[in-house]
């Protein structure tokens, strides 16, 4: 009898056939179907109640596309088998249900795609079979820098300045809008992706036409081209980054395909202490699951804090999975859900059917849950209190108090010689990110700050470079009606914009006498930002000390101007009346956040500001845009070429041959990040890539950024490792984009040796220490060193996200085996390596030989693991990358 209602379901509905007897009626509707996770207990597969929340969307994806999707009766298996002891080693296809990309990875996906139209013509197809299968959202929140600050009009004049500099790249996402389908373009001056998905995109449940007249409900997931994607989970959206080449085959209806991973749950208790944030409570959590170990985990967040703990809150926390390791920080369907929909102003319906279905389909999460783990970590919110992360590494926290002793300790040898500008002044004092500015709490918090502060006639430092840059315009909106916005332009922190500002890289230039003071004396100047990310050479090229603390911490050191000063004992300033002003003085209390947060965040806010989101300033709609299905390259165009992954493309994959007698062309120590790889900053005049835009006519005044050039190639690869921070130790002496070619023993820049080694037709690998690749999602950390001739990277251990992009461009990721690195294993630089067994492909995880023989004629064999973990990213690697496979079975 079951089985005869299975077949009349796949009659009715268009479904496959399956075993599974899942499709029931959500409440009372005949045409809203879901697929229940609970018909996998009863078939005798699991017991729902022991996996934890993650684990059963995963569950319900693999359910429900094995009737209409990728999936197999065999994949709802192998997620079904999952147990805190043993995660499945097989793969499965997963189908998230969004995509979303900002800017800066958006461009080179776009470029792609256009790319990609413009080979499916050559080979005789229809160009627009290339189209965003899965719904894709895009919104413009890198490109504005803040080069306008503390004046009335920054806004207005940063916008226009935005617009000058970034026309091509605005056209290209122009003509996109119009030539794809489902495909949202968000127009500049709205907000930061990740706060527009938390507070507009996500709606939790997703709905999808099925058969006649009938829908089917499912979880809303996401990935997307930024690393904190993962924001998305604090609303109990399953969402994490990738890097661009995985999300274009997503878009193109190209499941993602992963292991079923390890859960490690954090039990939340207690409740956070008067003067504690949630920016303080994200680097307690950093730092201890950083200390831990999560990296290709989830997190998982779940105990009787969770009812203390409102959403966005945790979407801080989940904002920084990359920070801690992990691929998400998961927080469950619950009240505290259902509150947040709808005080940003979701529509009552959606409300009602997000709730009716989570509670439905098992994934409502009340305190009496008790789900199973793979390691269970206590963490007590009352423990927290305030402190930054700094001076280099978002783990490294450190108390308040702790602040000075830590800048000391990583500086040794400054000193503050007597001048305002001097070792330790703090140059830069940003409230922006997504991470903080989405959370009213603290941003709130900060206008209440900065009016007790004017309030005793404080002032901000002069020479600290200050500004706000929300994550939406329903922050301004909220700020206005708790009449907080004029203190805060008092103090320096008027609006720049609506986008990421100083957290990637566009602080804009130090005014020139603080430029001046900082080159000439060599200081070690200092950048506290509210932030998610402080690596060497991210915030500005002249700070070499970042720290990372909440927006109120923000406004405080821009009152006290110095980073070396303790703030728990040590006044900010003296009042009109010539009294010491503490730091305790102005902090506003708990309560009064709270009831502020009460009365100036409203729905309507919400609902008005998102109303009209494709409306984007004037300039934007004036700008015109092609209506072809193919974009028209311009050859002229310095942001915008067409790229050579699909030059002379045929429809076999490549035939793959064996890495011998390579050259080193970088070696690096630990904690490499994708900013040391591909920076998003600045673009130095004497690099090869400032020298290629002066060779094409393009002024100092308008190189732009790295991130904002993505769409070309040519600027790209010259900026390969151009971080210049970067410590190649081939080049012990240098400190930037310099190696050593050999066996001339020359010394110079990355991209110049490298195509010289491209002349003499020797192969490049790259050897690197542990956490290779942590940071952005950035697929030109992938994309330039293989357009620089780079075949492997052989490293201690990689990040996610960065292992997945290396494959993804034919780049093969191998792994010292447990105990070696290149020190034990006395690796010369000046060697060459031949790989043996790498042929037209490599089975997963495959133990390979590596052979070195230096100049001297020194020989050396050693084993490397093939972090080609999965079937299909050996695919992958035979087609010589993701792209190409998707390509040729698209066409195919």
């Amino acid at each position: 009898m079951r089985d005869e209602r299975a077949r009349h379901l796949c009659t009715i509905y268009g479904m496959r056939s399956s075993e599974f007897n899942a499709t029931a009626r959500l409440g009372s509707s005949q045409d809203t179907l879901y697929f229940s996770i609970g018909a996998l207990e009863e078939a005798g597969l699991c017991d729902i109640s022991k996996l934890p929340f993650s684990i059963r969307v995963l569950l319900e994806n693999a359910l429900r596309n094995a009737h209409i999707g990728p999936a197999s009766d065999e994949d709802v298996r192998l997620v079904a088998s999952w147990t805190p002891d043993v995660a499945p080693a097989t793969e499965f296809p997963y189908m998230p249900g969004r995509v979303a990309l900002q800017d800066f990875t958006g461009v080179p996906v776009v470029v792609d795609l256009a790319a990609m139209r413009d080979a499916v013509a050559e080979l005789g197809g229809d160009p627009t079979t290339i189209n965003p299968v899965v719904h894709s959202d895009l919104v413009i929140d890198h490109s504005v820098q803040v080069d306008y600050f503390n004046v009335v009009g920054a806004l207005a004049q940063n916008i226009d300045l935005e617009f000058e500099r970034n026309q091509e790249r605005y056209k290209l996402l122009k003509w996109a809008q119009s030539a794809f389908d489902n495909f949202l373009v968000v127009p500049p001056g709205t907000g930061i992706v990740h706060q527009v998905n938390l507070e507009y995109l996500a709606s939790t449940v997703l709905q999808k036409p099925i058969g006649e007249g009938s829908t089917v409900v499912f979880p809303d997931t996401c990935i997307g081209t930024d690393s904190h994607t993962t924001m998305i989970n604090g609303l109990a959206v399953l969402g994490w980054g990738v890097g661009g080449i995985e999300a274009e085959a997503v878009m193109l209806g190209q499941p993602y395909y992963m292991l079923v991973p390890e859960v490690v749950g954090v039990n939340l208790h207690g409740s956070l202490r008067d003067g504690a944030t949630a920016t303080d409570l994200v680097l307690a959590v950093t730092e201890m699951l950083r200390s831990v170990g999560v990296v290709e985990k989830f997190v998982e967040f779940h105990g009787p804090g969770l009812e203390h703990l409102p959403v966005a809150d945790r979407a801080t926390i989940a904002n920084m999975a990359p920070e801690y390791g992990a691929t998400c920080g998961f927080f469950p369907f619950d009240d505290q859900t259902v509150s947040y929909l709808n005080r940003t102003g979701r529509p009552e319906a959606t409300v009602a059917l997000a709730r009716e279905y989570a509670v439905a389909n098992r994934l409502f999460h009340s305190p009496t849950d008790d789900p199973e783990y793979s390691v269970v970590l206590e963490f007590d919110l009352s423990s927290v209190e305030p402190s930054m992360a700094g001076p280099k590494r978002p783990q490294d926290r450190v108390g308040l108090s702790q602040v000075p002793g830590n800048f000391n300790q990583n500086f040794p040898d400054v000193n503050a010689n007597g001048h305002d500008v001097s070792d330790g002044s703090v140059v830069i004092a940003a409230i922006t990110s997504c991470t903080n500015t989405s959370n009213p709490s603290v941003m709130l918090g900060a206008g209440l700050l900065a009016r007790n502060a004017v309030a005793r006639g404080l002032e901000r430092k002069w020479w600290v470079k200050s500004s706000l840059a929300p994550g939406s315009k329903v922050v301004s909106d909220y700020l206005d009606k708790a009449g907080l916005t004029e203190p805060l332009n008092q103090l320096g922190f008027q609006t720049v914009g609506y986008g990421c500002t100083t957290c990637i890289g566009n602080s804009g230039p130090l005014p020139q006498e603080v430029a001046e003071a900082v080159d000439d004396r060599d200081l070690v100047a200092v950048a506290v930002l509210s932030g998610n990310r402080n690596f060497e050479g991210r915030v500005h090229p002249q700070v070499k000390a970042n720290y990372l603390a909440s927006p109120m911490l923000v406004v405080a050191y821009a009152l006290a101007g110095r980073i070396d000063l303790d703030l728990t004992n040590e006044p900010l300033g003296v009042d009109k009346h010539g009294d010491e002003v503490y730091l305790s003085d102005i902090w506003p209390s708990q309560d009064e956040i709270a009831s502020t947060v009460y009365e100036a965040v409203q729905s309507d806010q919400f609902k008005d500001r998102y109303g009209n989101v494709n409306v984007g300033p004037s300039q934007w709609e004036s700008l015109d845009a092609d209506a072809s299905d193919q974009f028209h390259w311009d050859s002229g165009s310095t942001y915008i070429q067409l790229p050579p992954y699909f030059e002379d493309f045929a429809l076999d994959p490549p035939v793959r041959t064996q890495v011998e007698g390579a050259r080193v062309l970088v070696h690096l120590g630990d904690s490499v990040t994708t900013d040391h790889i591909s920076p998003a900053g600045s673009i130095p005049p004497s690099a090869p890539s400032g020298q290629h835009l002066i060779a094409n006519d393009v002024p100092r005044r308008a190189f732009n950024s790295y991130g904002s050039r993505r769409g070309n190639h040519n600027v790209m690869m010259r900026g390969t490792f151009g971080n210049i921070r970067l410590r190649n130790l081939l080049a012990p002496d240098q400190e930037g984009d310099w190696t050593v070619h050999y066996p001339t023993g020359d010394v110079m820049r990355i991209y110049d040796a490298a195509m010289r080694y491209q002349s003499e037709d020797v192969p490049l690998i790259i050897i690197a220490g542990a956490e290779y690749g942590t940071g952005s999602s950035r697929d030109w950390a992938a994309k330039g060193p293989m357009l620089l001739g780079v075949r492997a990277v052989i490293a201690q251990s990689f990040e996610r996200i960065h292992r997945a992009n290396l494959i993804g461009m034919g780049v093969l990721p191998l792994q010292f085996m447990e105990g070696d690195s290149a020190r034990a294993l006395g690796l010369s630089g000046d060697a060459r390596y031949t790989i043996h067994g790498v042929g037209e492909t490599v089975d997963p995880g495959a133990t390979l030989t590596v052979s070195m023989t230096n100049d001297a004629g020194l020989a050396k064999e050693f084993k490397v693991r093939a972090r080609v973990d999965t079937a299909i990213e050996a695919e992958y690697y035979r087609h010589g990358g993701l792209l190409p496979y998707v390509l040729r079975q698209m066409v195919a």
